[in-house]
Formats: C-alpha cells, structure tokens, sequence
C-alpha cells in the first residue's frame, strides 16, 4: 500500500552516517540515491560514477540500490522506503514511464527532487529531467553503421530489448528508418523483441540461426544482453560473414570486434550519467531548480532531455573510446550548472 512521506520522518534520517565514504568535512548533506528498474549488467557502471561524484563535490551520502527484480511496485517500495530512511534526491531508470510518476508527485510534494536516468517517464512527469542515452539517434547510427559493413545491401534481423524497457519502441522505429533510407537495399527480415534476458535472448537468437541463418546478412542489436547473446551465438558458429553491430561494451563484444566477428558497437555513458547525474542531484536538493529557458531536447516522451553521449567502438578506436566517454562526461559536468540549472 503507498503511504504518504511525513516531512518529519524525512527530517530525523538526516543524521545518519555514511556508510561507504572517509570521514571529512562534507560541502553538503544530501542523501542521494540511484535506483535502476531491477538488475541489469548496464547499470554496473552507476556504482563507482556515484562514489566518484560524493568525494569530488563532498556530497555526504550517494549509495545505488537495485529492486529485486523488473517490477514497478518492487522499485516503488524501495524508493519510498529509501525517502522514509532520509535520501532528499533520487536518480532511477524508470522501471514504467506512465506509472513511476505517481510516486514521483509524491516526491514532488515533500520537495524531494528525481530525475530519470538512462530512461525517460512519459510526460506529464515531475521528474526534473530526462539524462540517458537519445536512443533513437544511438540505434539510428549504429544500423547506418551496420548497413556500411554490409556493403550497403542485404537482409538484417534487429534483436530489440525488453517490451517493458521504454527504450525499446524508440529503437525499433530507428532501425527502421535507417533501412527504409535504403530504398530497398536492405530490407528488415524480421524483429525479435524481449532478447535482453539472458534465457530468452539465447532462445531466441540460436533459434533464428538455425533456421534462417542463410538469409541474414547482418544483425543489429540494441539491448546489451542482446548484444552478448549475439556475439556468442555467432562465435559459436565461427561465422563472419553474417555482420553483427551492437550496443554497450561488455567484454565479449569488445573480445568479437577484437576477433572479427562484432563490427563494431555504440558505447553509452552510464558512468557519465551516473557522475553528472549525481552532481545534479546535489545542487537540485540544495535549492536550484530546471532553467526554463534551457537547451533542452524534445522527444516522445518528454520535453526537458539531456543527451548523455555515446562513441561508435570499432577496431579502429577500440583501445581509445572509455577516455573518450571519460572526456566527454567531465566536459559535461563542467558546464552542466550554468547550462541547465537557474541557483542563487
């Protein structure tokens, strides 16, 4: 049952000591907290992105906490009882657009500050703002990659993520934009959704190759468990002529771009949303707010969007790229105040 988050509970939780970071004289006395939608590889990144951002900018408490599993009411109690513990500032990855935003009023209404991480909530929302990967544009991009290293013709099958993940629509309608610019070129041979699960992804894929392995000529994936699946299946094959672009840096796709058998992959930033998003969090619970008049990106979902950033890895930059990303989030935060937040 949701319960309402008394100001007073809120007020006494405030004292409690940190649990991870040195003893030193604090610059703040916030309790944030960074909770994802459930347990998920990506996500890993979140953990030292957040330490690293208590002890640059002396933030008194930053922890990251993960629901049990992949459901709305799982992540909604544990955010709650993380309020009712004293956190006054909450980073997540939606685990629904629509039906977070409930909680997220009631935040609103104890003046406790979220944003949405990696993932965006559906507007009309009282997250502050969306920070995550454009995902569209990061789908987008890696199958006009994927297209290139097919020669420019041939069939593709797009192995799409987690029905309940709202990323996921986005992506699909990228991939096909990318194949209809074609102009019949390269045609999509089939979606295969829900493949970011390590079971159902290792289903789905080895069943795809066993029947139409002989009419793919390449495979976007889009989903990082997808990704994986993908590079083990093909590599289990010994197959290179079937081209495989995918999405995150986990190691066994860096290990097939090293072996031929992965083209390449778009690398998001979750340490740069992790980092950058905790900085924020900060100065939003220490009393600044969203500037209005903020270079904010519009999508679907929501009109106050923060691109976070992601880097094509292929052979060619595959030793370069996390220092690239690394760059590209401390330039971030470095303008981030002035840019995006109105302080007094």
């Amino acid at each position: 049952m949701r319960y309402s988050i008394a100001r007073d509970t809120l007020a006494t939780a405030f004292g409690f000591a940190v649990a991870f970071l040195p003893a030193q004289s604090f610059a703040s006395g916030n309790k944030i907290a960074l909770v994802p939608g459930g347990p998920h590889p990506y996500f890993a990144g979140w953990v030292q992105a957040e330490q690293d951002a208590a002890k640059d900018f002396g933030i008194s408490s930053a922890e990251y906490k993960v629901p049990t599993e992949w459901k709305l009411q799982a992540q909604t109690e544990l955010l709650e009882s993380l309020a009712a513990q004293g956190v006054n500032a909450f980073g997540f990855f939606p685990g629904d657009p629509v039906g977070i935003n409930s909680t997220l009023e009631e935040f609103k209404s104890n003046n406790i500050p979220a944003i949405a991480i990696a993932g965006c909530t559906q507007d009309p929302t009282d997250a502050e703002f969306c920070f995550a990967t454009d995902v569209y544009q990061a789908a987008y991009m890696g199958t006009k990659a994927l297209i290139q290293s097919m020669g420019g013709k041939g069939a593709i099958v797009h192995l799409a993520g987690l029905l309940v993940d709202p990323n996921t629509n986005l992506r699909e309608k990228a991939v096909e934009k990318a194949v209809s610019e074609t102009n019949g070129a390269v045609t999509l041979l089939q979606t295969i959704g829900d493949t970011d699960d390590q079971e159902k992804g290792d289903q789905k894929v080895n069943a795809l190759l066993a029947s139409k392995k002989d009419q793919v000529g390449g495979i976007i994936a889009t989903a990082y468990i997808s990704s994986v699946v993908a590079t083990k299946a093909l590599r289990n094959l010994g197959d290179k002529r079937i081209k495989l672009v995918g999405i995150d840096d986990d190691k066994i796709v860096l290990d097939g771009i090293h072996d031929g058998f992965v083209a390449g992959t778009v690398a998001q930033n979750p340490y740069g949303q992790a980092y950058v998003g905790t900085y924020s969090l900060d100065l939003l619970a220490s009393g600044c707010s969203v500037k209005p008049g903020a270079p904010w990106i519009t999508t679907p979902q929501t009109a106050h969007f923060i691109d976070s950033g992601t880097v094509l890895v292929t052979l060619s930059n595959i030793d370069a790229y996390k220092e690239e990303l690394k760059a590209l989030s401390h330039k971030m935060q470095k303008t981030f105040k002035d840019t995006y937040l109105a302080c007094k």
